[in-house]
């Protein structure tokens, strides 16, 4: 996989050397009110990324918030990836397909156009559904910004455990804005972009491009795993590839879905995973696992976590799949991330 630059926009260099303001950790369903409250609030802008969105009980009010921003004049955009409607289809999403829930979206993506969103949807209407996803997740109001989860605005996506992180800062806000101008461009001509790592003092955000086998989440997840002792891992699913492996040979936990609590193309997809790889999982709760981060622990060094949206699977890599996430020494955030694993993760 090709080494990724470190790129700056947004802010001079001497900022970089300023550690992030504290990020606070936020269940699906805090995340879209605490999101709404922001974007009613908002007075330049309001940027949303994700892999799915719908209309319906748990986000009207994130929607009417959107509306009502674009019509005061707040410069208001939305993207989402056609997997909103995709994932309804099967393995493969035929030319011309046209379900039920791809007029659900389109019905929306209507609505908010008429008011004044700019909204797009990201990737292709065929083939294989699971290559070029942007599966990016991101939302800034102003200079607030959420992101470094894996919460979809669907009602799955909010019940599902799975959180946000919201962090109070211009130059992040700045940079996610830059991100997302590179995710359109990109789409426009269905192309990727090498990855790209920011930094804040010694945390980093991470942004994998979209070009197939580069994911510089991935390979910075691969080096911590090498120099850990142990591992602590929460994922939709286990981990594959040179990740898993080394992963396996540390002490270690794995938290994932059980085959049994997923659709048919994921339990497929974890099953699979499951008797290739010999891992097995700690988790039990019938809730859908969705949050995504790892934690490492070396001896008496401080510990180090990656989260964001990224499955730690080799199969998003070579797909090309587009990610985010926030690597972090800050034991503040670190202990939040452990803290939402000890009471939606391992207690339920």
């Amino acid at each position: 996989m090709a080494s990724a630059p470190t790129r700056s926009p947004g802010a001079a260099s001497d900022g970089r050397r300023r550690p992030l303001a504290a990020p606070t950790l936020l269940t699906g369903t805090e995340y879209i009110a605490d999101a709404t409250r922001h974007i009613h609030a908002a007075k330049r802008r309001v940027l949303l990324t994700t892999l799915t969105i719908a209309d319906d009980h748990r986000t009207d009010a994130l929607i009417d918030a959107l509306i009502w921003a674009a019509r005061r004049g707040v410069k208001v955009s939305v993207a989402a990836d056609v997997f909103t409607y995709a994932d309804a289809a099967g393995t493969f999403l035929p030319t011309g397909y046209r379900g039920a829930r791809w007029r659900a979206g389109n019905r929306l993506a209507g609505k908010l156009s008429r008011e004044g969103v700019a909204f797009s949807w990201l990737g292709r209407e065929k083939g294989l559904i699971w290559r070029g996803r942007t599966h990016t997740k991101f939302c800034v109001t102003d200079d607030v910004a959420y992101a470094f989860g894996g919460v979809n605005l669907d009602h799955r996506g909010i019940e599902n455990a799975d959180f946000m992180l919201r962090i109070q800062d211009e130059r992040v806000a700045d940079d996610l804005e830059d991100v997302y101008g590179r995710i359109q461009r990109m789409n426009l001509h269905e192309r990727g972009h090498r990855s790209l790592e920011l930094r804040y003092g010694r945390d980093r955000v991470l942004v994998d491009g979209g070009i197939p086998g580069d994911s510089i989440i991935y390979r910075r997840a691969l080096k911590h795993a090498q120099r850990a002792d142990r591992v602590l891992l929460m994922s939709q699913y286990c981990p594959t590839g040179e990740l898993g492996r080394t992963i396996a040979e540390r002490e270690h936990e794995l938290w994932f879905n059980p085959p049994r609590n997923a659709g048919p193309a994921n339990r497929v997809l974890i099953a699979s995973s499951m008797a290739w790889t010999g891992y097995r999982t700690q988790y039990r709760s019938a809730r859908y696992l969705h949050a995504k981060a790892i934690v490492f622990f070396r001896g008496g060094a401080p510990r180090a976590a990656i989260t964001g949206s990224h499955n730690f699977v080799n199969g998003g890599v070579r797909l090309g799949t587009r990610e985010i996430a926030l690597e972090t020494r800050d034991q503040q955030t670190i202990a939040q991330i452990l803290r939402f694993h000890e009471t939606e993760v391992r207690g339920r």
